[in-house]
Parts: C-alpha cells; structure tokens; sequence
C-alpha cells in the first residue's frame, strides 16, 4: 500500500456531502498552500481507503460475505 500524498487537482463532479466541522478544519489545513482542492483530497482519501479494503477482502475473504 502507498502513502496518502495531496493530489493536483483532477476533473471531477460536484457531490454535496456533510463533514464534521473539525476533519473539514483539519483538510483545510493539510491543503493550504497547496494546489489541492477540498474536493480532490477527500477522492484520494475514499480512493487509498477503497484500496485498503479490497486488499483486507483479498487477505480475509472468510471474514466478508
């Protein structure tokens, strides 16, 4: 598995989605300064997530239905 890195921003569409305030504070702060929009660097994270569960359902597929 790699490591989560800030991405450029890529094409996307728009999806309204609610957040805590605090993990929307905390993105903010990951990306300022940085040419990543809130948006690009939410689909990373769902994206390296996605990747840790299909390898734990490759490792464990006993474990899931």
């Amino acid at each position: 598995m790699g490591r989560f890195q800030i991405p450029s921003t890529p094409p996307t569409i728009n999806k309204t989605i609610r957040f805590p305030s605090d993990v929307v504070e905390e993105v903010e702060k990951a990306i300022q300064g940085k040419n990543c929009t809130f948006s690009a660097f939410v689909i990373a994270a769902v994206r390296m997530a996605l990747e840790d569960v299909h390898e734990a359902d490759a490792s464990y597929p006993d474990q899931h239905p």
